[in-house]
């Protein structure tokens, strides 16, 4: 397992492995998922295979995925393990001030069955309120030694700079959205993590499965929540089939499969980790193999230039087309 070694004072020891395990299906039944026995085997073999990074928050389950998570790393144990890995929830700022942040994190970190929270994690920028009172909650948090490092989520890059200003301190790290189909955060998010020792977090890596290579207008998923999302029509997997072929060339050359090299695309870039979920714990081997696949500048280059070149239909007047879609599923 490559792994992420951060030059920032105060971080953690724990390394942060290039690929981590994000756990947002724990707990729900949504995408299939939620069995709490699976989700142990699934996180012992992460410990197993070198996974240091585990990503939930109080969002997810709701409240669930925590529990789940916490017991899932204790029953994998090990000596010292607390020191081994890299823990991280989130905050979901529906009111983001200081004495509400305060009082979730003493309940996440209950929840998640430990006395200090590695990263926590503001969930969304909130749209009117800023951030100086929540990170004055995250500085008396880390004071206190209930929070070690402070991240944010989905703030474009002027957010997360001045959440930093207000904490006083680094905001270690950033959590957004970034994938072959995602690609915004290359252009300023990973230049400045680069240059300043912060992490870009890239959730759904693999675009919530658009990029595994396993769908096509002919094959298409049954599950419900993607029925609903206008990028699995088929006029948009068809729209993929030139990316879905280039990740297959590429993985071709690396005894790989394209789901391995979508993630491999990801993690090419600096001071960026991938968090991808996982249902199985094949799913996770595989998530994880993908962290010994090293793109050559031109591979990587080539299926950047291929993804730009990908539009898909989305938005409002998709709306007919994806509700024709969920009465014919049923």
């Amino acid at each position: 397992m490559q792994v992420r070694h951060l030059d920032v004072p105060g971080s953690g020891p724990a390394p942060w492995s290039v690929i981590g395990l994000g756990t947002w299906q724990f707990g729900t039944g949504e995408w299939g998922y939620g069995d709490a026995l699976e989700a142990g085997r699934i996180v012992a073999r992460a410990r197993e295979l070198g996974v240091t990074v585990f990503d939930t928050a109080e969002l997810y389950g709701p409240l669930r995925s925590e529990r789940i998570l916490g017991d899932a790393l204790r029953a994998a144990g090990g000596p010292g393990w607390r020191e081994e890995v890299v823990l991280a929830t989130k905050f979901f700022p529906i009111l983001p001030l200081g004495p509400v942040l305060q009082q979730r994190a003493v309940a996440s970190a209950a929840r998640l069955g430990v006395s200090a929270l590695d990263l926590y994690q503001v969930h969304k920028p909130h749209p009117l309120l800023g951030d100086s009172s929540a990170m004055r909650g995250m500085a008396a948090l880390q004071r206190i030694g209930l929070v070690r490092d402070v991240g944010v989520s989905s703030y474009p890059l002027h957010r997360w700079q001045a959440a930093e200003a207000a904490l006083g301190g680094p905001v270690l790290s950033n959590q957004v959205e970034f994938s072959l189909l995602r690609r915004e955060p290359a252009v300023d998010l990973v230049p400045h993590a680069a240059a300043h020792g912060r992490v870009v977090m890239a959730y759904s890596p693999l675009a919530q499965g658009l990029l595994t290579g396993r769908y096509d207008p002919g094959h298409r998923p049954t599950n419900t929540v993607r029925g609903s999302k206008p990028e699995w029509l088929p006029e948009n997997l068809a729209a993929l089939a030139p990316l879905t072929d280039a990740l297959r060339d590429v993985a071709s050359a690396h005894d790989a499969t394209p789901s391995q090299i979508a993630l491999a695309w990801v993690v090419h870039h600096p001071n960026t980790v991938a968090i991808p979920g996982a249902s199985s714990v094949a799913q996770l081997e595989s998530n994880v193999a993908a962290a010994g696949i090293a793109l050559t500048p031109g591979e990587h280059a080539g299926l950047t230039a291929v993804a730009q070149r990908v539009r898909l239909r989305t938005g409002p007047a998709t709306l007919p087309a994806v509700a024709r879609e969920l009465l014919t599923r049923r």
